[in-house]
């Protein structure tokens, strides 16, 4: 066969491959876009946010002072400079004056779109689980709202600060005020990843690995729980759905509601950054996230997923890290 044939035959050969890889990558991004959506571009509540109430939220939630010994900040547990994905990477977080709480702590990164804030649901909104963590006993510590108040009116840059973030209200100067000042600076905090690349119809924004992970997701049911623009983060459910969880002595919403239901009902995890917020699971009891992702398939799926499987699955959450984070 002369060999010009030969090489129109092997070109043939390589672009009729190509077309079939783009068009089962098409139909994968059709049918992940069932499930899945692209980051929208901005929070709910963002349309209220200005410039100086997003500055002043900066300034509180880098700000130790809002503790009692001045030793602790929001930042101290929701890592975000030098490309941090919004958690310390402890199994449990210290607070300021030294206690362990007795939950993991999760990212604030993307946070606005959950269901609910906490591991147990017990915030309805960011505003509502920014004043939390100030007057809880293990955390920061402060004794009341009033004395977060008085302690902040007595520094001389935050009455300015709080009447320019807040001019229509009197006193501008309150506990609600920096609530919605804090969860205005935590509505920023978005990161795209690849995937929203993928979703957006890019193909080439997954390795082969990854498109396989993702495809397994999809068949296996993770999507059940893990969907949306989060890959999760919208429902409470039950851990341990098919097989008990590990650890039974944190009852979840059940010690919110005392609700029978409610036990072992946690809210569901958003998957954004999940490859870089371990350790994982709201104990911080799984070291790897393979280990977690055998768990859950395990437990609530009743499915014994393969090691290949566990390796493409792994793969596909790391392709929902944030492009400018940094990857461990």
């Amino acid at each position: 066969m002369p060999k010009c044939k030969t090489l129109v035959i092997a070109l043939c050969g390589i672009l009729a491959a190509g077309t079939v890889a783009a068009d089962k990558t098409d139909r994968l991004i059709r049918k992940a876009a069932r499930y899945f959506d692209p980051l929208p571009a901005t929070m709910p509540g963002a349309e209220n946010d200005t410039a100086e109430r997003i500055a002043l939220g900066k300034k509180l939630f880098f700000d130790p002072r809002l503790s009692i010994n001045d030793a602790q900040a929001c930042v101290s547990c929701h890592l975000l400079d030098d490309g941090a994905a919004g958690v310390d990477n402890l199994k449990l977080s210290p607070g300021a004056r030294g206690g362990f709480g007795d939950r993991n702590t999760p990212t604030v990164l993307n946070a606005g779109w959950q269901k609910s804030q906490f591991w147990d649901g017990r915030a309805s909104d960011l505003a509502d689980q920014a004043g939390q963590p100030i007057l809880n006993p293990v955390e920061m510590a402060m004794p009341s709202e009033q004395a977060v108040i008085d302690k902040l009116a007595g520094l001389p840059e935050y009455p300015d600060a709080f009447a320019k973030a807040f001019p229509d209200q009197s006193p501008s100067l309150s506990y609600a005020n920096l609530q919605e000042a804090l969860a205005a600076f935590q509505r920023t905090l978005r990161t795209e990843s690849r995937f929203d690349d993928f979703l957006r119809g890019d193909g080439s924004a997954l390795n082969d690995q990854e498109k396989r992970g993702l495809n397994r997701f999809m068949s296996v049911n993770c999507v059940r729980c893990h969907d949306g623009p989060l890959v999760g983060g919208t429902l409470h459910e039950k851990l341990g759905e098919k097989a008990p969880f590990h650890n039974t002595e944190d009852q979840g919403r059940f010690r919110v509601t005392g609700d029978e239901k409610d036990r072992m009902v946690f809210k569901v995890s958003q998957l954004r950054n999940i490859a870089v917020t371990g350790p994982w699971f709201h104990d911080g009891s799984a070291d790897q996230l393979s280990d977690a992702v055998r768990i859950m398939a395990r437990i609530q799926l009743d499915t014994e997923l393969k090691d290949q499987e566990v390796e493409d699955i792994v793969a596909f959450l790391g392709a929902l890290t944030g492009k400018e984070i940094r990857k461990k």
